[in-house]
């Protein structure tokens, strides 16, 4: 880590301590107190964490918002509705920054003057979607991003199941809006329940 952070012994540390600082991007270590504590409680934590923006504080309150990337009217309205309703209550948004519902429910958060943490299934200075631009800038000054992945990682799809343990290990609890049958959503919940978490379903529409 010391060598990441101040380059003194290789010229290549040297270089990605510079390119990470022009970035805005930082490193925490599970040895330091800033790593989140609701990471430390899982058993297959990260060593190492890279972030943008500002990490989860202690003893805040927080939900984590999931659901389908691509999501009905209903569920677009219940996003925004829980995401800025939270956020007004003091509790902190986690999210994966997907499209759909994830995306939703942080930009309601943000809009609404709260704090939102996204946790990404890339490095930290990739934008995926791509579509979620606005959101990600955003994230990183009023919030905050996090992953395990180091900078420069590609979203692949296998990172993400992986990703979905700590967008459940960072909240008090997970609230699902809406999702398909088969979902990454399902995901998330299993790791949830294995952690101790509680979950919540919002009812669906009476006609489905």
């Amino acid at each position: 880590k010391s060598q990441i952070l101040e380059g003194k012994k290789r010229g290549p540390d040297r270089i990605t301590s510079e390119l990470m600082e022009r970035a805005g991007i930082n490193i925490v270590t599970w040895e330091e107190k800033e790593y989140p504590i609701g990471m430390r409680e899982i058993i297959d934590r990260p060593y190492l964490l890279y972030y943008k923006g500002a990490l989860p504080k202690e003893g805040e309150k927080s939900v984590a918002i999931i659901g389908a990337r691509q999501c009905s009217d209903y569920g677009r309205r219940m996003a925004e509705r829980f995401g800025e309703g939270l956020a007004k209550e003091g509790v902190t948004v986690i999210s994966g920054m997907a499209s759909g519902i994830d995306g939703i429910a942080q930009n309601a958060a943000l809009e609404a003057g709260g704090r939102s943490i996204g946790v990404l299934g890339c490095g930290v200075d990739v934008c995926y979607p791509a579509s979620n631009r606005k959101l990600y800038t955003d994230l990183s000054k009023k919030g905050g991003l996090i992953s395990e992945y180091e900078p420069g990682r590609r979203p692949i799809a296998g990172q993400f199941p992986r990703r979905n343990r700590l967008i459940s290990a960072l909240a008090d609890l997970v609230l699902v809006i809406e999702a398909r049958e088969k979902s990454g959503t399902f995901i998330t919940v299993d790791f949830a329940l294995e952690q101790g978490r509680e979950v919540y379903a919002l009812p669906g529409r009476v006609e489905d």
